[in-house]
């Protein structure tokens, strides 16, 4: 192959690979971290590639109704939430509502992780269901990470990447300060201080 030949060949293989990449990222169930995506292509590639194809994806999809979006575990296409309420149009069904004791103990594991159910208890002031924890290990959101070298050797509860990706997070660090929630909730008690 003549070295003129060259720059355009790997242009279309790299045309090609965007293509194959949208497709699966299209038809997966589940987020596709970057060394899954490696995989597609009959040539070696590095990240920044990767990164590249995934940017120019994402800049295709830019003013359609999904998008392309980085989580936790990968990248994934998702409706965007502007959409939601057309969707919610073809299978109305009611979002699972949960218990503000269990969302306490989401968010008290999510910011003092990792924790163990002596901690959450003395943070709630409360004693905390073992239904409570067992709710949030059922949905992939918690999990025992260890325990504490303590007497009893209590369970150390942490988040996943499941309830990152649930929440269309990358990393912990994405979430809401804990005086920007409180911030947030006091303008919803009090609308008129806005």
């Amino acid at each position: 192959m003549s070295e003129a030949a060259g720059p355009s060949a790997q242009s279309n293989a790299m045309a090609a690979l965007k293509i194959i990449f949208e497709t699966a990222l299209l038809t997966s169930a589940e987020p596709l971290p970057l060394s899954e995506l490696k995989k597609l292509g009959d040539m070696p590639l590095d990240n920044r590639q990767v990164n590249m194809l995934l940017d120019e994806i994402a800049l295709d999809w830019q003013d359609r109704g999904v998008e392309l979006t980085q989580v936790a575990s990968g990248w994934r296409f998702r409706a965007r939430p502007q959409m939601q309420p057309y969707l919610d149009r073809l299978n109305p069904q009611k979002p699972v509502r949960y218990s503000r004791a269990v969302l306490e103990t989401l968010a008290i594991i999510a910011y003092h992780q990792p924790v163990t159910r002596g901690d959450i208890e003395e943070i709630r002031g409360v004693a905390v269901s073992s239904q409570i924890l067992k709710t949030l290990e059922a949905r992939g959101w918690i999990e025992v990470v260890g325990t504490r070298d303590t007497p009893g050797r209590p369970e150390l509860f942490a988040t996943t990447r499941q309830l990152l990706d649930d929440l269309n997070l990358r990393a912990l660090q994405e979430l809401p300060t804990l005086q920007q929630i409180g911030s947030s909730l006091e303008l919803q008690a009090h609308p008129e201080r806005v």
